[in-house]
């Protein structure tokens, strides 16, 4: 089988590309990414050097270059990760989140109906919104829409164009939406990354508000296993929550890391709040469970010390992105990257 990757450079699709090729070692994978900021080809050095990865730089939202991509490789299935994710600069600048993210979702899904390619759209926790520190309450797919931030409110847009080609066109599609996901190869502007970064440096790490804000965390295999499961047996048409099973609040997280790091539980300091900045996100994930099998495997602690221990391990991977270095092509991929936008048929 063929499968055909967007947003394959960043976190997420970097590691959903190491897990297939290496849990399926028949199937070949078609990476197409735009290499924005966050976008990185030195996490990709194994899959290059596989024979059965190809790499098409070009931009979810050029309509021409996407449809070449479909028609000269003709993936089976197309696993749509290509977004824009950081909460605080779509504050800053909404416009290319709407761009890339619901506008380049239409472009995926014109070209899935096209070429009449399966797609499974990779979504987010926080198109329902947040409720309160001390509520019940949990999300199920069934939940209403009501998305804080420019970011979910496009993540939102995204999920109810791909629900009107599914009933309009007859696409075929499955939607996951996943809690905070955590792991290797993440760019150090999340959380997790960030206080490791910082902590390694000696340095205070930041945290919001008063650092009382909850999130789930989901180990980044687990959330490729849940994926893998998806594409295998989920119900096309259907929306299924992957959570991780580890609700704690931001201070709580900053907390370990600064253990597992060395330094002291008070190495922080609070900054200004995240306007509009979202209490608590909370997955009914009863559904994958019940119809999938799938339950997250991946112990937090453990998997944490894991995680801090890889970015203690792979300074040159972090130096590479503080220096801007990794916007550089690294020889492992150097005559291996074809431009979407200029091949023909």
């Amino acid at each position: 089988m063929k499968l055909l990757v967007s947003g394959g450079a960043g976190f997420i699709g970097v590691n959903f590309i190491r897990y297939w090729l290496d849990a399926h070692p028949k199937d070949e994978i078609v990476c197409l990414d735009k290499l924005t900021y966050a976008g990185n080809l030195w996490s990709l050095e194994e899959a290059f050097l596989s024979e059965r990865f190809r790499f098409y730089e070009g931009d979810v939202c050029d309509r021409e270059g996407v449809n070449s991509v479909f028609e000269r490789e003709k993936p089976e299935i197309a696993v749509h990760f290509a977004a824009e994710s950081h909460v605080d600069r779509s504050i800053a600048d909404p416009d290319v989140f709407l761009n890339t993210n619901v506008l380049g979702t239409q472009v995926m899904l014109d070209a899935c109906r096209a070429f009449g390619v399966r797609m499974h759209l990779v979504s987010t926790d926080e198109v329902y919104g947040d409720t309160s520190l001390r509520s019940k309450k949990y999300f199920s797919e069934r939940a209403a829409l009501r998305p804080s931030s420019p970011y979910a409110a496009s993540k939102a847009a995204a999920d109810l164009m791909a629900l009107s080609y599914v009933r309009t066109y007859g696409v075929r599609l499955t939607i996951s939406r996943c809690t905070n996901n955590y792991g290797a190869f993440q760019f150090p502007e999340k959380l997790i990354p960030l206080a490791i970064g910082k902590a390694e440096k000696g340095e205070p790490v930041p945290v919001y508000g008063n650092g009382k804000n909850i999130r789930d965390w989901l180990d980044v295999s687990d959330h490729c296993r849940a994926i893998d499961l998806i594409l295998q047996a989920g119900n096309e048409g259907e929306i299924y929550n992957v959570g991780g099973g580890s609700a704690l609040s931001n201070l709580e997280v900053v907390r370990k890391i600064l253990r597992l790091c060395g330094r002291t539980e008070t190495d922080f300091v609070f900054v200004a709040d995240r306007p509009g900045h979202d209490r608590r996100y909370a997955l009914d994930c009863k559904k994958i469970q019940k119809e999938l099998g799938f339950s997250a495997d991946k112990n937090f602690d453990e998997g944490l010390a894991r995680t801090v221990s890889w970015y203690r391990k792979n300074k040159n991977w972090l130096s590479k992105i503080e220096s801007g270095a990794y916007r550089e092509v690294p020889p492992f991929a150097k005559g291996k990257i074809l431009n979407a936008g200029f091949i023909r048929k």
